[in-house]
């Protein structure tokens, strides 16, 4: 008899992120680094393994390489296992072709034999470009009870934002009765968050049926949802009210890292209750040199600080020197931030050196303008990236 697992996830990370420009111009979205010492995947895979969900197939198309090397074995999850753990699902040569995945639902649909290897009952569907902790367990569960065949989870939003998200309009008993997906004038604050739980029989069903639908966009809040309600299948919704953030957007990026920050951060992520496991480089403890100043900040290992660092977040290996200013920033591993250089209101990723006396960005005059700068560039000594501004090439 073949083993089962109950319950597998289907993480789909294939995302291009084009409204995070440089910073994901060389990598898939999701391995975008978060907090420090995370990338943004660490939150869903962190999930399932806490959540006793221990078999991952994680769909890559954009840019996999960095993001493929990251996830490895699974071994900082938990998930190298014999049976289950984690896969990279990428496109791939079948007997009638080979094609990009077109959609959400076409991803899916092409690894259909991934999922049946495990012969589940149930089968979630995540997307890894979110940060936030969430119990699968639970949603399982209220699936379960509720005899549904598909479970959206759903958070409360801001009316009007509402028309930018896949709206539920349900029942007393949380019964799924529309399906609007971002409305002009929406009825409801409950908004998807892209998080699926289907029995697996239904979602094979309608995945083949949406396929061979040639009009179809193979995407599940376009389609294959629409088309599951207008059947008569029973879906309900799952409420959550933790932490949530689509970090789809510099701006977005940057308040969600920030919200890290304080003696009351609006997102802890050091909850030893809920273990947000990453996959840490080796590196020695961080340095603070005489002159050196941090204050609010997060400061990962390996750090040399000699300047001062004020509100801000450092991943490992970040060299700030003597003399540089460091606020309201987020500077990635392996950057140098030179002598009496000035950093605010920005975003700087890996292995970037901001020369000697540069200035990189401003201070704000009522409007969130967050300068960029992508990996492996240099700003010459004395340059400035003016406020806002986004490069991709060395200044």
């Amino acid at each position: 008899m073949i083993n089962k697992k109950e319950c597998v996830a289907m993480l789909l990370a294939g995302g291009q992120g084009s409204r995070l420009y440089a910073l994901t111009n060389k990598i898939a979205k999701p391995a975008v680094i978060y907090g420090g010492k995370y990338r943004i995947i660490d939150f869903p895979l962190s999930n399932c393994v806490n959540s006793g969900i221990d078999t991952v197939g994680v769909l890559t198309q954009y840019q996999p390489l960095i993001l493929n090397d990251y996830i490895g074995n699974g071994e900082p999850w938990d998930l190298d296992r014999s049976y289950g753990g984690v896969h990279i699902l990428s496109p791939y040569q079948a007997k009638h072709g080979s094609e990009w995945f077109k959609g959400t639902a076409n991803a899916i649909y092409q690894n259909i034999s991934f999922i049946k290897r495990y012969n589940p009952e149930y089968v979630l569907i995540l997307s890894g470009d979110h940060i936030y902790k969430m119990n699968y367990g639970k949603m399982l569960e209220r699936h379960k009870k509720s005899g549904a065949d598909c479970t959206i989870a759903a958070i409360k939003v801001p009316l009007s934002e509402a028309s930018r998200f896949g709206i539920l309009n349900v029942d007393e008993e949380g019964v799924i009765y529309q399906f609007e997906e971002k409305p002009a004038k929406p009825k409801s604050d409950l908004a998807s968050m892209g998080i699926y739980i289907f029995t697996a029989e239904k979602l094979y069903k309608y995945l083949e049926a949406d396929e061979a639908d040639p009009t179809s966009s193979k995407d599940f809040g376009k389609n294959v949802l629409p088309a599951m309600l207008s059947a008569g299948e029973k879906m309900v919704s799952y409420t959550f009210d933790g932490y949530w953030k689509d970090v789809g957007t510099i701006n977005s990026l940057f308040e969600s890292n920030m919200d890290l920050l304080g003696n009351s951060p609006e997102f802890d992520i050091a909850d030893p209750t809920w273990r947000i496991r990453s996959r840490n480089p080796i590196a020695p403890p961080h340095y603070l040199g005489e002159d050196g100043r941090i204050v609010n900040s997060i400061v990962a290992s390996g750090c040399e600080i000699e300047g001062v660092v004020e509100n801000s977040i450092l991943s490992h290996d970040v060299v700030v020197k003597k003399g540089a200013v460091v606020k309201n920033a987020i500077i990635y591993s392996g950057t140098v931030i030179d002598e009496n250089s000035q950093v605010s209101y920005s975003i700087i990723d890996e292995n970037v050196h901001v020369g000697k006396g540069a200035k990189v960005g401003d201070d704000l005059n009522g409007e969130l303008k967050i300068s960029v700068l992508g990996r492996d560039i240099s700003v010459a000594d004395g340059k400035q990236v003016k406020a806002g501004e986004i490069i991709d090439e060395s200044v």
